[in-house]
Protein backbone atom coordinates (compact mmCIF):
# COMPACT_ATOMS: atom_id res chain seq x y z
CA UNK A 1 0.00 0.00 0.00
CA UNK A 2 3.08 2.61 0.78
CA UNK A 3 4.80 1.63 -2.53
CA UNK A 4 1.94 2.29 -4.53
CA UNK A 5 0.99 6.06 -2.64
CA UNK A 6 4.64 6.53 -3.07
CA UNK A 7 4.18 5.46 -7.15
CA UNK A 8 1.54 7.80 -7.70
CA UNK A 9 2.86 10.34 -5.52
CA UNK A 10 6.19 10.48 -7.98
CA UNK A 11 4.02 10.38 -11.04
CA UNK A 12 2.00 13.25 -9.79
CA UNK A 13 5.54 14.85 -9.04
CA UNK A 14 6.79 13.98 -12.78
CA UNK A 15 3.30 15.33 -14.71
CA UNK A 16 3.41 18.48 -12.38
CA UNK A 17 6.74 18.84 -13.69
CA UNK A 18 6.63 18.19 -17.33
CA UNK A 19 3.02 20.53 -17.71
CA UNK A 20 5.42 23.92 -16.03
CA UNK A 21 8.24 23.56 -18.21
CA UNK A 22 5.74 22.71 -21.39
CA UNK A 23 3.64 25.31 -20.76
CA UNK A 24 6.89 28.08 -19.73
CA UNK A 25 8.22 27.33 -22.93
CA UNK A 26 8.16 30.27 -25.01
CA UNK A 27 8.27 28.50 -28.30
CA UNK A 28 4.58 26.69 -26.94
CA UNK A 29 1.61 28.89 -28.44
CA UNK A 30 0.04 28.31 -24.99
CA UNK A 31 2.43 29.74 -22.67
CA UNK A 32 1.56 33.20 -22.98
CA UNK A 33 -2.22 32.08 -21.99
CA UNK A 34 -1.09 30.23 -19.69
CA UNK A 35 0.96 32.54 -17.92
CA UNK A 36 -1.56 35.45 -17.77
CA UNK A 37 -3.40 32.78 -16.35
CA UNK A 38 -1.28 32.25 -13.32
CA UNK A 39 -0.92 35.55 -13.41
CA UNK A 40 -4.40 36.87 -12.63
CA UNK A 41 -5.02 33.44 -10.43
CA UNK A 42 -1.81 34.08 -8.04
CA UNK A 43 -2.65 34.03 -4.40
CA UNK A 44 0.25 36.88 -4.87
CA UNK A 45 -1.81 38.61 -6.77
CA UNK A 46 -4.67 38.27 -4.72
CA UNK A 47 -2.65 39.38 -1.63
CA UNK A 48 -1.33 42.45 -3.66
CA UNK A 49 -4.74 43.56 -4.55
CA UNK A 50 -6.10 43.07 -1.10
CA UNK A 51 -2.87 45.04 0.39
CA UNK A 52 -3.87 47.80 -1.94
CA UNK A 53 -7.36 48.40 -0.73
CA UNK A 54 -6.25 48.20 2.26
CA UNK A 55 -3.83 51.04 2.12
CA UNK A 56 -4.11 53.68 4.83
CA UNK A 57 -6.75 56.01 5.25
CA UNK A 58 -5.76 59.52 4.17
CA UNK A 59 -7.53 62.92 3.91
CA UNK A 60 -7.55 62.38 0.23
CA UNK A 61 -9.92 59.25 1.33
CA UNK A 62 -12.59 61.92 2.35
CA UNK A 63 -15.47 63.45 0.41
CA UNK A 64 -17.32 66.59 2.05
CA UNK A 65 -20.56 67.51 2.03
CA UNK A 66 -21.29 70.94 3.52
CA UNK A 67 -24.99 71.96 3.81
CA UNK A 68 -25.58 75.92 4.05
CA UNK A 69 -27.87 78.77 3.21
CA UNK A 70 -26.42 81.66 1.18
CA UNK A 71 -27.77 84.08 4.03
CA UNK A 72 -25.86 82.34 6.75
CA UNK A 73 -22.77 81.83 5.03
CA UNK A 74 -21.37 85.68 4.78
CA UNK A 75 -21.08 85.45 8.40
CA UNK A 76 -20.08 81.65 8.50
CA UNK A 77 -17.24 80.93 6.17
CA UNK A 78 -15.21 81.82 8.47
CA UNK A 79 -15.66 78.57 10.63
CA UNK A 80 -15.23 76.14 7.18
CA UNK A 81 -12.09 78.31 6.10
CA UNK A 82 -10.57 78.00 9.62
CA UNK A 83 -10.09 74.33 8.87
CA UNK A 84 -10.55 73.75 5.06
CA UNK A 85 -6.97 72.70 3.15
CA UNK A 86 -7.03 74.00 -0.41
CA UNK A 87 -6.19 71.50 -2.98
CA UNK A 88 -6.32 69.28 -0.59
CA UNK A 89 -9.69 68.34 0.93
CA UNK A 90 -12.63 67.11 -0.93
CA UNK A 91 -15.82 68.19 -0.99
CA UNK A 92 -18.14 70.97 -1.71
CA UNK A 93 -20.75 73.47 0.13
CA UNK A 94 -23.96 72.77 -0.90
CA UNK A 95 -26.43 76.15 -1.00
CA UNK A 96 -29.50 77.00 -1.63
CA UNK A 97 -29.48 79.81 -3.97
CA UNK A 98 -25.72 81.22 -6.03
CA UNK A 99 -23.45 83.45 -3.82
CA UNK A 100 -24.16 86.75 -4.28
CA UNK A 101 -22.50 90.54 -2.62
CA UNK A 102 -19.15 91.61 -2.86
CA UNK A 103 -17.80 89.96 0.27
CA UNK A 104 -18.47 86.70 -1.64
CA UNK A 105 -17.31 87.40 -4.69
CA UNK A 106 -15.26 86.57 -6.59
CA UNK A 107 -15.52 83.34 -4.45
CA UNK A 108 -12.61 82.59 -2.00
CA UNK A 109 -9.72 80.01 -2.60
CA UNK A 110 -9.86 79.57 0.98
CA UNK A 111 -13.31 77.87 0.80
CA UNK A 112 -14.30 74.85 -0.44
CA UNK A 113 -16.38 74.88 -4.03
CA UNK A 114 -19.87 75.43 -3.91
CA UNK A 115 -22.96 73.70 -5.97
CA UNK A 116 -26.39 75.24 -5.62
CA UNK A 117 -29.07 72.38 -4.57
CA UNK A 118 -31.19 70.45 -7.41
CA UNK A 119 -34.62 71.51 -7.82
CA UNK A 120 -36.19 72.14 -4.66
CA UNK A 121 -39.96 72.89 -5.79
CA UNK A 122 -39.76 69.76 -8.62
CA UNK A 123 -38.50 67.42 -6.15
CA UNK A 124 -41.06 68.70 -3.30
CA UNK A 125 -43.84 68.10 -6.19
CA UNK A 126 -42.42 64.61 -7.45
CA UNK A 127 -42.01 63.47 -3.54
CA UNK A 128 -44.93 64.97 -1.87
CA UNK A 129 -42.64 65.92 0.80
CA UNK A 130 -44.23 68.02 3.95
CA UNK A 131 -40.82 70.34 4.83
CA UNK A 132 -38.87 71.56 1.48
CA UNK A 133 -35.85 71.97 4.07
CA UNK A 134 -36.06 68.87 5.23
CA UNK A 135 -36.07 67.32 1.65
CA UNK A 136 -33.27 69.55 0.41
CA UNK A 137 -30.99 68.51 3.14
CA UNK A 138 -31.56 64.95 2.86
CA UNK A 139 -31.50 65.18 -0.74
CA UNK A 140 -27.95 66.75 -0.53
CA UNK A 141 -26.73 63.83 0.28
CA UNK A 142 -27.04 62.31 -3.18
CA UNK A 143 -25.55 65.32 -4.81
CA UNK A 144 -22.63 65.59 -3.38
CA UNK A 145 -21.62 61.48 -3.66
CA UNK A 146 -22.75 61.79 -7.35
CA UNK A 147 -20.19 64.52 -7.98
CA UNK A 148 -16.87 62.40 -6.76
CA UNK A 149 -15.84 59.09 -6.99
CA UNK A 150 -12.42 58.69 -7.32
CA UNK A 151 -10.65 57.30 -4.50
CA UNK A 152 -13.42 57.83 -1.72
CA UNK A 153 -13.74 55.83 1.10
CA UNK A 154 -15.82 57.99 3.22
CA UNK A 155 -18.89 60.72 2.67
CA UNK A 156 -18.82 63.63 5.77
CA UNK A 157 -21.83 65.35 5.93
CA UNK A 158 -22.01 68.38 7.87
CA UNK A 159 -23.36 72.20 8.32
CA UNK A 160 -21.75 75.24 7.83
CA UNK A 161 -21.49 76.23 10.99
CA UNK A 162 -18.96 73.44 12.47
CA UNK A 163 -15.31 72.77 12.29
CA UNK A 164 -13.70 69.86 12.12
CA UNK A 165 -10.20 68.29 12.94
CA UNK A 166 -8.74 66.06 9.68
CA UNK A 167 -6.04 64.81 11.48
CA UNK A 168 -8.29 63.01 14.10
CA UNK A 169 -11.12 62.22 12.02
CA UNK A 170 -8.55 60.40 8.92
CA UNK A 171 -7.40 58.34 12.10
CA UNK A 172 -10.45 57.38 13.61
CA UNK A 173 -11.67 56.25 10.42
CA UNK A 174 -8.54 54.44 9.36
CA UNK A 175 -9.70 52.36 12.09
CA UNK A 176 -13.04 50.95 10.21
CA UNK A 177 -13.07 49.34 7.39
CA UNK A 178 -14.01 51.21 4.65
CA UNK A 179 -15.53 48.08 2.32
CA UNK A 180 -18.40 47.50 4.77
CA UNK A 181 -21.11 49.27 5.93
CA UNK A 182 -21.05 52.17 7.93
CA UNK A 183 -22.74 54.73 9.42
CA UNK A 184 -20.93 56.65 11.80
CA UNK A 185 -21.71 59.49 14.28
CA UNK A 186 -22.45 61.80 17.77
CA UNK A 187 -25.54 61.92 20.22
CA UNK A 188 -26.72 65.25 21.20
CA UNK A 189 -25.06 66.62 24.75
CA UNK A 190 -29.06 67.82 25.32
CA UNK A 191 -30.86 64.61 26.66
CA UNK A 192 -33.85 65.92 25.15
CA UNK A 193 -32.80 66.06 22.01
CA UNK A 194 -32.22 62.64 21.27
CA UNK A 195 -35.67 61.54 23.35
CA UNK A 196 -37.28 64.12 20.63
CA UNK A 197 -35.69 62.65 17.81
CA UNK A 198 -33.60 59.55 17.77
CA UNK A 199 -31.28 57.99 20.48
CA UNK A 200 -29.80 56.01 17.13
CA UNK A 201 -29.27 58.75 15.32
CA UNK A 202 -26.45 60.91 13.90
CA UNK A 203 -26.80 64.43 14.45
CA UNK A 204 -26.12 65.91 10.99
CA UNK A 205 -24.65 69.33 12.17
CA UNK A 206 -21.75 68.07 13.74
CA UNK A 207 -21.36 65.58 11.10
CA UNK A 208 -22.28 61.76 10.09
CA UNK A 209 -20.01 60.00 8.11
CA UNK A 210 -21.10 56.81 5.75
CA UNK A 211 -18.67 54.38 4.26
CA UNK A 212 -18.95 54.79 0.29
CA UNK A 213 -20.94 51.49 -0.30
CA UNK A 214 -23.28 52.48 1.95
CA UNK A 215 -23.31 56.19 0.74
CA UNK A 216 -24.01 54.55 -2.99
CA UNK A 217 -26.79 52.37 -1.32
CA UNK A 218 -28.23 55.30 0.18
CA UNK A 219 -27.71 57.61 -2.99
CA UNK A 220 -29.65 54.59 -5.01
CA UNK A 221 -32.74 54.46 -2.64
CA UNK A 222 -32.80 57.92 -2.28
CA UNK A 223 -36.30 59.22 -4.03
CA UNK A 224 -37.75 56.10 -2.89
CA UNK A 225 -36.62 56.75 0.51
CA UNK A 226 -38.27 60.55 0.67
CA UNK A 227 -41.50 59.43 -0.18
CA UNK A 228 -41.68 56.90 2.24
CA UNK A 229 -41.44 59.11 4.60
CA UNK A 230 -42.18 62.54 2.80
CA UNK A 231 -44.10 62.80 6.56
CA UNK A 232 -40.93 63.01 8.50
CA UNK A 233 -39.88 66.58 9.52
CA UNK A 234 -36.60 66.15 10.75
CA UNK A 235 -33.52 65.91 8.31
CA UNK A 236 -31.38 63.77 10.92
CA UNK A 237 -33.72 60.91 11.22
CA UNK A 238 -34.80 60.74 7.60
CA UNK A 239 -31.19 59.70 7.22
CA UNK A 240 -31.45 57.57 9.65
CA UNK A 241 -34.60 55.86 8.94
CA UNK A 242 -33.45 55.54 4.99
CA UNK A 243 -30.19 54.38 6.40
CA UNK A 244 -32.02 51.69 8.74
CA UNK A 245 -34.05 50.48 6.00
CA UNK A 246 -31.07 49.07 4.65
CA UNK A 247 -30.17 47.43 7.55
CA UNK A 248 -27.75 49.54 8.84
CA UNK A 249 -27.46 51.22 12.16
CA UNK A 250 -25.22 54.27 13.73
CA UNK A 251 -21.66 53.40 15.37
CA UNK A 252 -21.55 56.29 17.68
CA UNK A 253 -18.22 58.39 18.08
CA UNK A 254 -17.50 60.64 21.43
CA UNK A 255 -15.57 62.99 19.05
CA UNK A 256 -18.25 64.53 16.98
CA UNK A 257 -19.85 67.58 18.87
CA UNK A 258 -23.01 68.22 18.52
CA UNK A 259 -23.15 71.27 20.89
CA UNK A 260 -26.77 71.08 21.71
CA UNK A 261 -25.79 73.87 24.47
CA UNK A 262 -25.78 77.41 24.57
CA UNK A 263 -23.59 80.50 26.37
CA UNK A 264 -20.33 79.59 28.23
CA UNK A 265 -19.06 76.68 26.86
CA UNK A 266 -16.04 76.58 28.32
CA UNK A 267 -16.61 74.28 31.33
CA UNK A 268 -17.76 71.51 28.90
CA UNK A 269 -14.43 72.35 26.78
CA UNK A 270 -12.18 72.12 29.25
CA UNK A 271 -13.27 68.28 30.81
CA UNK A 272 -13.27 66.86 26.93
CA UNK A 273 -14.05 62.62 26.83
CA UNK A 274 -10.74 60.87 26.22
CA UNK A 275 -11.59 60.38 22.63
CA UNK A 276 -9.93 62.28 19.52
CA UNK A 277 -11.45 65.45 19.34
CA UNK A 278 -13.25 65.40 15.87
CA UNK A 279 -15.67 68.36 15.54
CA UNK A 280 -18.04 70.95 16.90
CA UNK A 281 -20.96 72.17 15.79
CA UNK A 282 -23.18 75.28 16.71
CA UNK A 283 -20.50 78.16 16.87
CA UNK A 284 -23.35 80.68 16.42
CA UNK A 285 -25.19 79.65 18.99
CA UNK A 286 -22.73 79.66 22.15
CA UNK A 287 -20.53 82.70 23.41
CA UNK A 288 -16.78 82.79 21.72
CA UNK A 289 -14.68 80.05 23.46
CA UNK A 290 -11.77 82.33 24.02
CA UNK A 291 -12.01 85.71 26.00
CA UNK A 292 -11.44 89.52 24.05
CA UNK A 293 -12.14 87.88 20.71
CA UNK A 294 -15.27 87.56 18.41
CA UNK A 295 -16.25 83.70 17.16
CA UNK A 296 -14.35 83.81 14.01
CA UNK A 297 -10.93 84.77 15.58
CA UNK A 298 -11.98 82.03 18.41
CA UNK A 299 -11.93 79.51 16.30
CA UNK A 300 -8.84 80.43 13.99
CA UNK A 301 -7.34 80.39 17.12
CA UNK A 302 -8.38 77.01 18.41
CA UNK A 303 -7.24 75.42 15.46
CA UNK A 304 -3.69 77.21 15.83
CA UNK A 305 -3.02 74.81 18.03
CA UNK A 306 -4.38 71.97 16.20
CA UNK A 307 -1.88 72.60 13.65
CA UNK A 308 1.13 71.22 15.93
CA UNK A 309 -0.67 68.40 17.64
CA UNK A 310 -4.35 67.30 16.84
CA UNK A 311 -3.95 63.96 18.82
CA UNK A 312 -3.95 66.15 22.28
CA UNK A 313 -6.66 68.51 21.19
CA UNK A 314 -8.83 69.44 24.46
CA UNK A 315 -7.67 66.02 25.99
CA UNK A 316 -7.49 66.65 29.69
CA UNK A 317 -4.44 65.89 31.71
CA UNK A 318 -4.80 66.44 35.37
CA UNK A 319 -1.56 66.25 38.09
CA UNK A 320 -0.97 67.20 41.34
CA UNK A 321 1.86 70.23 43.31
CA UNK A 322 1.67 68.73 46.56
CA UNK A 323 3.84 70.91 48.46
CA UNK A 324 1.03 73.69 47.85
CA UNK A 325 -1.58 71.23 47.88
CA UNK A 326 -2.73 72.42 44.32
CA UNK A 327 -4.21 70.40 41.45
CA UNK A 328 -3.66 71.36 37.71
CA UNK A 329 -5.97 70.22 35.20
CA UNK A 330 -5.01 71.53 31.65
CA UNK A 331 -7.34 70.73 28.12
CA UNK A 332 -4.20 71.01 25.69
CA UNK A 333 -5.14 73.91 23.35
CA UNK A 334 -7.70 75.56 25.24
CA UNK A 335 -7.44 75.63 29.02
CA UNK A 336 -5.60 75.59 32.24
CA UNK A 337 -7.31 75.16 35.70
CA UNK A 338 -5.70 75.55 38.95
CA UNK A 339 -6.92 74.11 42.09
CA UNK A 340 -5.79 75.22 46.09
CA UNK A 341 -6.76 71.66 46.93
CA UNK A 342 -5.79 68.00 45.99
CA UNK A 343 -8.96 67.10 44.02
CA UNK A 344 -9.40 63.01 43.06
CA UNK A 345 -9.08 62.86 39.15
CA UNK A 346 -12.69 61.38 38.93
CA UNK A 347 -14.31 65.21 40.63
CA UNK A 348 -11.94 66.91 38.12
CA UNK A 349 -13.35 64.97 34.83
CA UNK A 350 -16.96 66.33 35.45
CA UNK A 351 -17.28 69.70 33.05
CA UNK A 352 -18.45 72.91 35.24
CA UNK A 353 -21.69 73.46 34.17
CA UNK A 354 -20.99 77.17 32.44
CA UNK A 355 -23.86 76.24 29.96
CA UNK A 356 -27.38 76.43 29.36
CA UNK A 357 -29.69 73.72 27.95
CA UNK A 358 -30.05 74.08 24.42
CA UNK A 359 -34.16 74.43 25.65
CA UNK A 360 -35.78 75.61 28.51
CA UNK A 361 -35.78 72.28 30.52
CA UNK A 362 -37.12 72.55 34.49
CA UNK A 363 -36.24 68.93 35.17
CA UNK A 364 -32.49 67.01 35.34
CA UNK A 365 -31.55 64.81 33.53
CA UNK A 366 -30.06 67.74 31.38
CA UNK A 367 -27.53 66.22 29.74
CA UNK A 368 -25.80 63.03 28.36
CA UNK A 369 -22.43 63.03 31.05
CA UNK A 370 -22.26 64.16 34.28
CA UNK A 371 -21.71 67.85 35.25
CA UNK A 372 -20.86 69.87 38.46
CA UNK A 373 -22.17 73.31 39.37
CA UNK A 374 -19.94 76.24 39.57
CA UNK A 375 -19.01 77.24 43.19
CA UNK A 376 -17.58 80.02 44.93
CA UNK A 377 -15.82 77.31 47.45
CA UNK A 378 -12.22 78.60 47.20
CA UNK A 379 -11.14 74.90 47.37
CA UNK A 380 -13.20 73.85 44.38
CA UNK A 381 -13.49 77.02 42.47
CA UNK A 382 -10.60 77.02 39.81
CA UNK A 383 -8.26 79.94 38.64
CA UNK A 384 -9.00 79.98 34.98
CA UNK A 385 -6.53 80.33 31.91
CA UNK A 386 -6.63 80.15 28.47
CA UNK A 387 -4.61 79.40 25.58
CA UNK A 388 -2.51 82.01 24.38
CA UNK A 389 0.06 80.08 22.11
CA UNK A 390 1.88 77.64 20.82
CA UNK A 391 5.60 76.45 19.53
CA UNK A 392 8.03 74.03 18.84
CA UNK A 393 10.93 74.19 20.97
CA UNK A 394 15.10 73.37 20.08
CA UNK A 395 14.33 70.24 22.16
CA UNK A 396 11.60 69.03 19.95
CA UNK A 397 8.72 69.95 22.51
CA UNK A 398 5.45 71.42 22.05
CA UNK A 399 4.94 74.58 24.30
CA UNK A 400 1.50 75.58 24.79
CA UNK A 401 0.98 79.08 26.83
CA UNK A 402 -2.00 79.57 28.88
CA UNK A 403 -2.98 82.94 30.51
CA UNK A 404 -4.97 83.97 33.15
CA UNK A 405 -8.58 84.76 31.98
CA UNK A 406 -9.80 86.90 35.17
CA UNK A 407 -8.82 86.93 38.65
CA UNK A 408 -10.79 84.59 40.85
CA UNK A 409 -11.95 87.39 43.52
CA UNK A 410 -12.52 84.83 46.03
CA UNK A 411 -10.73 84.25 49.23
CA UNK A 412 -7.91 81.04 49.34
CA UNK A 413 -8.38 77.88 50.02
CA UNK A 414 -7.45 77.09 53.45
CA UNK A 415 -8.36 73.65 53.79
CA UNK A 416 -4.42 72.53 53.44
CA UNK A 417 -2.80 75.72 54.28
CA UNK A 418 -2.56 79.43 52.94
CA UNK A 419 -1.18 78.64 49.65
CA UNK A 420 -3.09 81.27 47.12
CA UNK A 421 -2.56 80.79 43.28
CA UNK A 422 -3.78 84.30 42.61
CA UNK A 423 -0.44 85.42 41.85
CA UNK A 424 0.11 82.60 39.37
CA UNK A 425 -0.47 84.76 35.92
CA UNK A 426 0.87 82.43 33.12
CA UNK A 427 1.16 78.39 32.59
CA UNK A 428 3.63 77.01 30.65
CA UNK A 429 2.63 72.95 29.45
CA UNK A 430 5.24 71.21 27.63
CA UNK A 431 4.54 67.88 25.70
CA UNK A 432 6.30 65.69 23.71
CA UNK A 433 6.11 66.48 19.61
CA UNK A 434 4.73 62.77 18.86
CA UNK A 435 1.04 62.02 18.09
CA UNK A 436 -0.44 60.03 20.85
CA UNK A 437 -2.93 58.49 19.08
CA UNK A 438 -3.69 55.58 21.57
CA UNK A 439 -5.70 56.82 23.92
CA UNK A 440 -5.97 54.21 26.59
CA UNK A 441 -4.87 55.63 29.76
CA UNK A 442 -4.79 59.63 30.20
CA UNK A 443 -0.95 61.26 30.38
CA UNK A 444 0.45 62.02 33.62
CA UNK A 445 2.98 65.45 34.14
CA UNK A 446 4.77 67.15 36.94
CA UNK A 447 4.47 70.44 38.06
CA UNK A 448 7.78 72.87 38.18
CA UNK A 449 6.99 76.13 39.91
CA UNK A 450 9.17 78.20 41.98
CA UNK A 451 8.37 80.04 45.18
CA UNK A 452 6.84 83.30 44.26
CA UNK A 453 7.16 83.09 40.65
CA UNK A 454 4.28 84.16 38.31
CA UNK A 455 4.65 81.21 36.09
CA UNK A 456 4.46 77.54 36.34
CA UNK A 457 5.76 75.13 34.07
CA UNK A 458 3.40 71.40 33.39
CA UNK A 459 5.30 68.94 31.87
CA UNK A 460 4.28 65.80 30.47
CA UNK A 461 4.90 62.29 30.28
CA UNK A 462 3.64 58.68 30.33
CA UNK A 463 2.31 57.13 33.70
CA UNK A 464 4.07 54.80 35.80
CA UNK A 465 2.49 51.95 35.17
CA UNK A 466 1.08 51.56 38.31
CA UNK A 467 0.82 55.07 38.93
CA UNK A 468 -2.12 56.70 40.94
CA UNK A 469 -3.67 60.34 40.93
CA UNK A 470 -5.48 61.01 43.63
Amino acid sequence: MISISKTVLICGLVLYLGFIIVFSDSKCPSSEHFSSFRLKWSPFNFESNVAQSKTATNIRHLLFGLLGSEKAWHHRKSYIESWWRPNVTKGYLLLDVPPQGDDLLPWSSNSPPYKTSDDVPKLVNETKHVDATVLRLVHGIMEVFREDHDGVRWLVMGDDDSIFFLDNMVEILGQYDHTKYYYLGGHSEFILSNYWYSFHQGFGGAGFILSYPLAKALAKDMMSCLKRYAHLNAADRTTMTCIADIGVNLTPLQGVHQIDLRGDLSGFLSSHPKSLLMSLHHFDMVDPIFPSMDRAQSVFHLQNAAQYDQSRMLQQTICHHRSKSWTFSVSWGYSAHIYEKIMPRSWIQRPIETFKTWQTSSNPPHYMFDVRSPSQDPCEAPHIFFFKSVERTPRNEILTTYTRGWPRGIETCLFAGNHSAEYVSEIHVYSPAIKRIQIDRCECCDILHEAGSNKAEVKYRECKEDEIIA
